[in-house]
């Protein structure tokens, strides 16, 4: 069969496992410095395989999708102040930074019944 006229979800599964063990390709995408720069090393490793990925396709299917994020360190939503989540908990428990200021007592949630 014709991997150009597979489903961009299958041919983004036949790369994933065309890269899997591929060296050469796995140390060039570790090399990027950014989520652009792998997108061009997938898309030629596409072109090789006779795939025809485009960077539309990559970038809007996982995993390649999730690999771009985590490289650029951004988050796909945001909701909120635009901290990651790890820094909005980081408080917790901690009196707030009134400026000498008497902190006022953490409330608690003692549940519905």
């Amino acid at each position: 069969m014709n991997p150009a006229s597979l489903p961009v979800s299958q041919k983004v599964q036949a790369l994933v496992k065309a890269l899997n063990g591929a060296k050469r390709t796995n140390e060039a995408l570790a090399r990027c410095r950014d989520g652009d720069e792998m997108i061009e090393v997938l898309v030629d490793a596409s072109r090789k395989l006779g795939l025809g990925l485009s960077r539309q396709d990559l970038l809007r299917t996982p995993p390649i999708r999730d690999w771009i994020w985590w490289k650029n360190k951004e988050a796909l939503l945001t909701i909120g102040d635009n901290l990651p989540r790890y820094q909005q908990d980081g408080g917790q428990g901690r009196a707030p930074k009134t400026g000498g200021a008497e902190p006022e007592p953490r409330r608690r949630f003692l549940g519905l019944f």
